[in-house]
């Protein structure tokens, strides 16, 4: 009988270990999405979604994923909120995707930890710099259609760029036209500054409106001068037309209302 108890036992421990083990798996199936492969590396979890034509950022990603890896699929934007519920990420690959809008609060959450940013190989023309200037993470932005201007050069002036990549970020169009084309580290050291272009182009504008403005009011002016020296011209020709003893009983009109 006492034998009997401890095998009883000994079945019991291993019933409830194989049903945590089958939960612990059941929870890690559960959190990782269909399209994607979750696997486990020294503890930590990593998300590969590669390749797997996505459109979207998946939702249902596990919250201690280390490392996602949605490169080379079909992704157009980040909203906002994106990463929120990530607090262990490190390392996000957004390579190779069609991104052409970045959301402000895109990467809110997971700015403290994360120390890899991939979003090379996109769509991307500009970026608001509010979605980027938390972020303490080596960025890669080569090879996206950058629109080089004053916003451009102040997100940048902000962010750790990978050396490796940085010659690569280009000018697809450009504030000035002699600098399409051109690699934009290049462009800005030899001395350009897109800032004080866009200040200028400001001035110019501002210069002209205020032109327009006053040239309205001068024209306003000239007419109403002209239109009423033409309203006395026809009246001195309408008394000039009046017999003399009108005249006078018009004058005497007028003294007596005075």
């Amino acid at each position: 009988m006492h034998l009997e108890d401890h095998l009883n036992r000994f079945l019991e421990l291993l019933l409830k270990r194989g049903l945590l083990l089958l939960l612990f798996h059941f929870k890690i199936i559960a959190t990782c999405p269909k399209s994607c492969q979750c696997s486990d590396i020294d503890g930590a979890t990593v998300v590969h979604c590669s390749s797997r034509d996505l459109e979207e950022i998946p939702i249902d990603l596990p919250m201690d994923t280390v490392s996602l890896k949605l490169d080379a699929n079909k992704i157009h934007q980040v909203p906002n909120n994106a990463f929120k519920d990530l607090n262990y990420l490190q390392e996000l690959d957004l390579s190779r995707n069609s991104i052409e809008k970045i959301d402000l609060a895109a990467f809110k959450g997971v700015s403290e930890g994360l120390k890899l940013l991939d979003l090379s190989g996109n769509q991307i023309h500009s970026i608001p710099k509010e979605a980027l200037a938390k972020l303490r993470a080596k960025i890669r932005l080569s090879n996206n259609p950058w629109h080089c201007d004053c916003s451009l050069q102040e997100m940048l002036r902000e962010l750790i760029l990978d050396p490796d990549t940085v010659n690569e970020i280009s000018c697809q169009t450009s504030v000035q036209e002699e600098y399409v084309g051109k690699p934009l580290i290049q462009v800005l050291d030899s001395g350009i500054n897109f800032c004080n272009i866009h200040n200028k182009t400001t001035d110019v504008a501002m210069f002209i409106t205020m032109f327009g403005w006053f040239a309205m009011v001068i024209t306003y002016v000239v007419y109403y001068v002209r239109h009423n020296q033409e309203d006395a011209r026809r009246h001195l020709e309408y008394l000039k037309s009046l017999p003399s003893t009108q005249i006078a009983k018009d004058f005497d009109t007028i003294s007596t209302v005075l």
